[in-house]
């Protein structure tokens, strides 16, 4: 702006001095002199609305440009990495919009604008550092916007209460953020069906969660750890079985999937999650641990769950066998509550823990996360299963956040989605006891006739902080719910 009206200032002086010599030395021939006199008023007037508009733009060009800082997220987090910008440089923004998401070692967070205004600058490139303090974007600023010091605002996925975007439908305007409509847009919900629970009626991803349940149920993530665990289906039936009549279905040869090959050696810093878990994993393998492996037989569970699958369906709930895992992990720990425990940082004393915060170990786009189910102790295996599918969503959805990753007391495995049988967990600090699942296998077992007969079967692999569980505690629990789940009835004695 200041070159802008220097410039014209030095058009203005130049008109001037032209002028004052022209008076000083009148030209001899009278008659070139009265021609010039018109082209000249004619130069002064233009250059008179070229000056006034110059400056006139100049005066609007450009409001004043705030640096955009990234404020403290909590919990001594220093920096992040930027996973995805929502904005590009010369967008227009408001005040509550999404500016960019951005993931520590403890969750992803998004960020909100606190001003209206043209991005003029990003200060980091997709999956770049951004250090807390530092600018994230330069924001000019709308003329009559008020300025403040104030940091940008963090919106976690808890914090969906406070999302603020709005977007016009049907006449009326719903109110939602572009995660919620993303989630939304991906399960072909439209949002003027959803009704808004939040303030003025913003729609928060629980509402679409809610619909999505109440319509087709639960959204698995896109990789199978923290699916279902599946038992075995019935034998194929023999070719002489087949009607000759019916065609041999043709099925596309499987595919293997390609190797990755660089052909040269490829360093790359760790970051995010990586970073969290090599922290979290270097503590872990301080804790002595203590395995125990035993084996259930669950072939009453499984006719138990083939018979309420269908009444939790009409529910607008997908029912697996992790909420009664996980149920009868809570019954026991009532029992051996030193498994829901943790020792202080000093090693000095011994915390019992009021709440069953039973976690799950989830594969998603983001890595390797562990949820947790609140209050277990409280709920029922349906409501252990309602909140299940909302966790699974929101894994789906990469909008897993700190509370649903924090304050985990217990926690549970499933190997077996995959394939596997026995496992050797390791402990996440601070918490005391892990388990592990492998898959549900048919088998051959003796019954208590010693007759041969068909088995469901699941092997289960503890470990435990020998440092304060032993041996025979860990044993007994693990017999315990050994008891329930074999004989799942006997669960409803223990229910409250």
């Amino acid at each position: 702006m200041a070159a802008v009206t220097r410039g014209s200032f030095n058009a203005l002086r130049r008109l001037l001095t032209q002028q004052y010599r022209r008076r000083c030395f009148q030209p001899q021939n009278r008659r070139f002199n009265r021609n010039l006199k018109p082209l000249a008023s004619r130069w002064d007037r233009s250059l008179q609305m070229f000056g006034s508009r110059t400056l006139q733009t100049a005066v609007a060009w450009r409001g004043p440009i705030v640096q955009f800082k990234l404020s403290d997220i909590g919990e001594g987090i220093m920096e992040v990495t930027v996973k995805e910008w929502y904005v590009k440089e010369g967008d227009k923004v408001s005040q509550f919009d999404s500016i960019c998401e951005v993931q520590s070692d403890k969750a992803s967070v998004t960020i909100t604008s606190r001003y209206d205004g043209v991005i003029r600058k990003l200060y980091y490139d997709v999956d770049g550092t951004a250090l807390v303090g530092k600018p994230l974007v330069d924001i000019e600023t709308e003329s009559g916007s008020e300025l403040s010091q104030e940091e940008d605002v963090v919106e976690t996925p808890a914090m969906a209460r406070e999302e603020h975007t709005h977007q016009e439908i049907k006449g009326h305007k719903t109110q939602a953020t572009p995660a919620v409509r993303r989630l939304a847009m991906e399960n072909n919900i439209k949002l003027s069906e959803v009704v808004g629970t939040g303030k003025d009626g913003r729609i928060l991803k629980e509402d679409i969660l809610n619909f999505l349940a109440k319509q087709t149920g639960a959204i698995l993530p896109p990789t199978p750890l923290f699916q279902e665990i599946q038992t075995p289906g019935p034998a194929p039936s023999t070719p002489a079985a087949t009607p000759m009549s019916t065609p041999a279905e043709v099925k596309p040869p499987p595919t293997a999937p390609k190797p990755i090959f660089t052909g040269k050696d490829v360093t790359e810093p760790l970051k995010g999650f990586h970073k969290a878990m090599v922290k979290t994993m270097t503590a872990a393998l301080k804790i002595p641990h203590f395995g125990y492996c035993d084996e259930l037989d669950l072939s009453r569970l499984v006719l138990l769950r083939s018979e309420l699958k269908t009444t939790a369906e009409r529910r607008g709930v997908k029912l697996s066998y992790m909420p009664f895992f996980i149920k009868a992990a809570s019954l026991g720990l009532l029992h051996f509550p030193i498994l829901n425990s943790s020792l202080d940082e000093g090693c000095q004393n011994l915390i019992y823990k009021a709440s069953h915060n039973i976690g799950l170990a989830m594969d998603t786009s983001q890595g390797l996360l562990v949820p947790n189910v609140k209050n277990v102790q409280l709920l029922s295996v349906f409501e252990i299963a309602l909140e299940l599918n909302r966790l699974q969503a929101l894994g789906a959805a990469g909008q897993l956040g700190k509370s649903e990753l924090n304050g985990g007391t217990f926690t549970l495995s499933n190997i077996g989605s995959i394939g596997g049988t026995y496992a050797k967990p390791v402990i996440l600090p601070p918490e005391v006891a892990i388990g592990a699942l492998g898959k549900i296998q048919v088998l051959p077992r003796f019954d208590t006739a010693g007759q041969v007969t068909r088995a469901h079967i699941m092997k289960v692999s503890w470990s435990a902080d020998h440092r304060i569980i032993d041996g025979a505690t860990m044993c007994r629990f693990s017999n315990l719910w050994k008891e329930y789940l074999e004989n799942p009835a006997s669960m409803v004695l223990d229910l409250k």
